[in-house]
Formats: structure tokens, sequence, C-alpha cells
């Protein structure tokens, strides 16, 4: 062989292996990720070539393909559609930008049989000439819990999130008001299209997973959770630490006053224990205590449950938020009640609660426990994975305590469950003048074991402008939820 053959047989090598890595490179690393990447059209389109997995729920399919007698080749079917839709989402190559959401796009490579994991499973099906199927994604969620808040919520404007505080798997995700998916699942342009129009255009913004996403609240008094860990973290204080207890605080270098809801102080007495003050949820103390921890200890206990953070569950959130630049003390005593700048998601709250519940250990929230395939082999699991420790399981124990108060004895009383210890904290904080408020609740059960941590916002005052409250709308809709989980 001359040497420029040789040469030449050199590089013909190195021009086959580099093709050879790049294309392995798109077709097994980087899979997933362009099949998942909604601006794939070709991935979406191939999709309705095969018969795309299921999603699947407590054993039931609520998402599944159906024979179509057109271009696409399969239909894509809801089952209890407006229930499920924040969590299954929809898939439509009809649709512009939003022709995927929700698991049909998170989990799109393995629905529709193109991710890495199923790559030897596809050439087998080339080779025995059977027909290309996509993956099975069996969900975390409990249809019977899903079910149980989606009634509670009701015609309410709001979002509620259930999560196992042990594991982060959600036991349940719902939104209201919520749309049929199987409207934008149509494989006529012209009637998805007015269909997706009509829903944008509403002011009640279906398409919004108010659970995760959507226009934030703020927690409100359940946010003075995160002040009083920050609090008992600190080791400067205990349950029995006092604070002034006047009937008004005036906000440090301002004129604007803050008032508890009572309207007076909190409880009898010129001081009150921090314990006393989240069971009776007084804002006054709560202020006082902000100030004197100042915003960056607050801000760094909120990140330790989450804040400042989106979470891919797989199905990505809205990230809560504690405001990042230096505030002023007036802002920082507004924040210590959940109000000012303060933001959050029912995940948000849900995951300050059962990081409580966990002994201090805050779960990376999941909605799915595995995917199988057409064979039913399992071809992937998803794992518990821990986000972080917020809190010492001793100082845990205390805010538990405080909790269970709060719901036996004090502001949260519309959570109770005969025979069951729960824990909880009320919410219900103001908008804009004269805006209705928004109520919340968040909390788990049973307090000494706790199988479930739920967070329910219900936006709009629940129809009651400002009248209503987190203990009389919010609370008994967790209430309902905590009770599905444990089978009463």
């Amino acid at each position: 062989m001359t040497k420029e053959l040789r040469r030449l047989s050199i590089l013909m090598l190195v021009m086959f292996l580099a093709l050879f890595a790049s294309t392995s490179w798109i077709q097994v690393v980087q899979a997933d990720a362009l099949g998942s990447n909604p601006a794939n059209k070709r991935t979406l389109y191939d999709s309705f070539e095969v018969q795309r997995g299921s999603i699947i729920a407590s054993g039931a399919a609520i998402a599944s393909s159906v024979p179509s007698n057109d271009v696409y080749s399969w239909q894509r079917v809801y089952t209890d559609a407006d229930m499920w839709a924040p969590v299954t989402g929809y898939i439509n190559p009809a649709l512009g930008p939003g022709s995927v959401t929700g698991i049909e796009q998170a989990m799109n490579a393995a629905l529709s049989g193109t991710a890495g994991s199923q790559f030897l499973a596809r050439v087998e099906r080339i080779f025995t000439g059977q027909p290309p199927r996509g993956s099975n994604v069996v969900l975390s969620l409990d249809a019977q819990v899903q079910r149980a808040a989606y009634e509670a919520l009701g015609d309410l404007q709001g979002g509620i999130l259930a999560i196992e505080p042990s594991t982060g798997r959600v036991l349940a995700m719902v939104t209201s008001p919520s749309f049929d998916t199987n409207l934008l699942a149509s494989h006529i342009p012209s009637e998805v299209n007015a269909a997706h129009d009509a829903l944008v255009a509403d002011p009640g913004k279906p398409l919004s997973n108010r659970a995760i996403a959507g226009d934030l609240n703020p927690p409100g008094s359940t946010f003075k959770l995160v002040v009083a860990s920050a609090a008992l973290a600190s080791g400067e204080y205990t349950p029995q630490s006092t604070l002034p207890n006047p009937a008004s605080y005036q906000l440090p270098q301002s004129s604007s006053l803050v008032f508890n809801a009572s309207g007076g102080t909190c409880g009898p007495g010129e001081t009150v224990t921090i314990a006393d003050a989240l069971r009776l949820s007084c804002n006054i103390p709560f202020a006082e205590l902000a100030v004197e921890l100042g915003d960056q200890a607050i801000r760094e206990e909120a990140e330790k449950y989450g804040f400042d953070r989106s979470f891919e569950l797989p199905v990505l959130s809205t990230a809560s938020s504690y405001p990042r630049t230096i505030m002023d003390d007036a802002q920082t005593a507004l924040s210590g009640f959940g109000q000012g700048q303060v933001t959050a998601t029912p995940l948000q709250m849900a995951m300050v609660s059962a990081g409580i519940a966990n002994g201090g250990v805050v779960m990376n929230p999941r909605m799915v426990d595995r995917v199988i395939g057409p064979d039913l082999a399992v071809q992937q699991t998803f794992e518990d994975t821990e986000f972080g420790r917020a809190l010492d399981e001793d100082i845990a124990n205390e805010l538990v305590s405080m909790m269970v108060a709060n719901v036996s004895d004090g502001a949260a009383s519309g959570a109770r469950i005969d025979g069951v210890d729960v824990a909880g904290k009320t919410g219900t904080s103001e908008n804009g003048p004269g805006d209705p408020y928004s109520l919340w609740f968040t909390g788990f059960a049973p307090a000494e074991s706790p199988q479930v941590a739920v967070a329910v916002v219900v936006e709009d005052g629940g129809g009651q402008g400002q009248s209503g409250s987190g203990n009389t709308i919010a609370a008994p809709i967790a209430k309902k939820v905590m009770e599905a989980v444990l089978g009463r």
C-alpha cells in the first residue's frame, strides 16, 4: 500500500468513526432531550406514526391512543380530561408552539418510543417486523386522591398539590378552572385552533397550572412556617421566646401600619411567644421577628425549602420567589407574614410542610414512578432524591408540635380530622387594594407518621372577596385530600 493510500484510508476511517460517534450521540445520548423539545416538530409528527404509549395512574390509563383514519394514524384520547389536564397536558401537531404540554411533553421521548433507553427495542422491532410502539409512563399520582382534590376544589379558582413527605412522590395535582384536553387533541385544525383560542382568551386562565405555575400568589401566613424555621434554626430562639405584643405595628422607616387579623393584640399580655403567635396566626409578632432575623437569614431558609428554584417533576414548575435583592426593614417585615414581594406555588408550600414532616429533609418532588415497554418490561425507574436538609430533626419536631397546636387549638381548626393529629397552617393573603384575598392552607397528616403533605390556594377570595379566610375555605379542602390519603 502506498503512503498516499494509507493516509487516505486513515482519513476515511477517522471520518467514519466521527460520523458513527456523532450519530450515536444524537440517537442515544441526546435522544431524550431532542424528543422532549417542543420546537422539534419532526418528533411530534413521528410520534403519531406509532401507537403512543399510555399515561397510567393507579393502574388505569388516563391518556391512550386509538386508531385514526387520517394522516396521523393515531388519535390521543384522555379519560376524565378536566380532572387530569394539569397532569397529562395534551399533544397535537396541528397546533403551533403550544402543541404539547404536561407529561405528554416532558415524557414525549418515552411515550413516542424515541427515548435513548428504547434504542435496542427499536432495533429489535426493525428486524422482527413488529409495528413501532411507544412505552407507557406510570405516574406516582393516586387516582382516588386526585378525584378527592378535584371535587373538593370544585368551581373555585385555585390549585392543590399533595405530596408524600418521605419520598417526594406527588399524589395529586389539581387546578381550577380546568379544560377538556380532548378538545385540543382533535385532528381537525380549525376545531382545535378555535378551542385553543377560546381557552387563551378565557379570563379564568384555564390553561394555567395553578398547582405548580401560573400567576403566583403571595403565600400569606403559611410563610410564617419559613420564618419560624429560620428563627429556631438560628439557635437564638425557641418556641417559647417572646416578642412585643402591640395592637398595631408601624413598619420601619414608614408611616404604614400593620395589624393582626383580629384587629387587637395577639392574645393577652404585653408579650407573646413565637408558638402562640403561630398558633393564633398573628402578623405583628412575625413582622417583628422578621426584622430581628433580617432578610438574608429568611432568604437562606426559604431557599433551603426550594424557593427561587424551579423543579422538573418532570413537568417544569415556576420558581416561587423570595427576593434576592437586599430588602429594607419595611419590606422584610412584610415578608414575615408572607406579603410584600414573596410569592409561592402550592407545590412550594407543600414542600415546606413536607420538609418539616420529614424530620427537616426536603425531597425533590416527582410525578413519574417508571416507564414500561410494550412487552411490559420496566425500561426506566425514577428514584427518590433529596433536595437538601432545611432543619435539624429536633427543631423540625418543635415545628411539628407548633403546627399541630395550630389545628387542634388555633387558627387552622378547619383542617381537623377526628382521631388524627393534623399539623397545619392557614394563610389569608392580600393582593391589590380592594382585591379579593388569596386563601391558603398547608399541612400534613398524621403528624406522628406523615403520609401526605398538602397545600391549597383558593384565588379570588373563594368568591367572597375579602370576607373569606384560609381556615373557612382552604383548610376544609385540604382536609378532604388528607382524608382520601388516609382512607377515611
